[in-house]
């Protein structure tokens, strides 16, 4: 039988999308490595870094609190999340509703 094989990288859902007060963001990585999760506003402006850091294989959450790097709350409107992991760039759209 073995081990099941390893899902590819890739965002898999954010959830609740709208959300308020957070949100979670789900991704596969199909090998360990830096990965960098980022949000960023729809000028392209990083807003927060979620993570910035090495990881292992397999399935990965991480939250954000609607706040940017510096802790202030951010206006209620349509971000990105950004993946960056091995060859692997994604995007996904968030909803913040206040």
């Amino acid at each position: 039988d073995g081990p099941p094989p390893a899902r590819p990288t890739a965002l898999v859902a954010v959830r609740p999308n709208p959300f308020n007060p957070q949100t979670q963001i789900v991704y596969d990585l199909g090998a360990a490595g830096p990965v960098r999760l980022e949000v960023y506003d729809l000028r392209g402006v990083r807003v927060r870094t979620l993570v910035a850091a090495e990881q292992t294989a397999g399935r990965h959450e991480a939250a954000w609190n609607g706040r940017d790097d510096a802790g202030q709350e951010v206006a209620s409107g349509v971000y990105m999340a950004r993946l960056a992991a091995g060859d692997v760039r994604q995007m996904r759209k968030l909803t913040l509703l206040k």
